[in-house]
């Protein structure tokens, strides 16, 4: 597809419709389904899933490409929000899709009054969104991971009415961890 670089990515909400395609995009986008069954488990689960903020992006005809997520976790007991997963189907990779749709879920989820968001991802790929290591906001998960790829995004950062909370990540348990 040549026009992968100019295409001006939709990103919206997903709806019933997409939910095929949007396993579809994660199987491919992963090594194994484990990422795809994962979104399935958040969806069932009422305390984790955030309604309204499971996001796609569509190709110039109008498919699904791309895929974000945030669910809901908590820092020492303070609610939170968790962006995974992130999905490109590989034909969109590297054109933007990817970014529209996390910019978009990233928006929405400040809309509805998300304050802090996290990510376990590439230290390369989510500073591009303000994402900084979380240990520097005195967040950290109950598991190994190298600090920079534990990532926090302050979402309403004039808002000084309340302290950011500070402590453990706790994940909802379809992540297993």
């Amino acid at each position: 597809m040549t026009d992968n670089m100019t295409h001006a990515w939709r990103a919206r909400p997903e709806t019933g419709a997409d939910r095929a395609a949007v396993h579809a995009v994660n199987a491919a986008a992963f090594p194994t389904e484990a990422e795809a069954d994962l979104v399935d488990a958040l969806r069932a689960d009422p305390d984790a899933w955030l309604e309204g903020l499971s996001y796609v992006a569509e190709a110039a005809d109008g498919t699904v490409a791309a895929y974000a997520l945030i669910t809901r976790c908590t820092v020492d007991g303070a609610p939170a929000a968790a962006l995974a997963p992130c999905a490109v189907l590989p034909r969109y990779q590297r054109t933007g899709a990817g970014s529209a749709v996390v910019r978009a879920v990233l928006e929405a989820a400040r809309a509805r009054g998300e304050r802090l968001v996290l990510v376990l991802g590439h230290p390369e790929y989510y500073p591009r969104f303000g994402f900084t290591p979380a240990s520097g906001y005195g967040i950290r998960p109950g598991f190994d991971v190298p600090d920079e790829a534990m990532m926090a995004l302050v979402l309403d950062e004039g808002d000084d009415s309340g302290q950011l909370p500070r402590g453990t990540i706790t994940y909802p348990a379809a992540f297993g961890v």
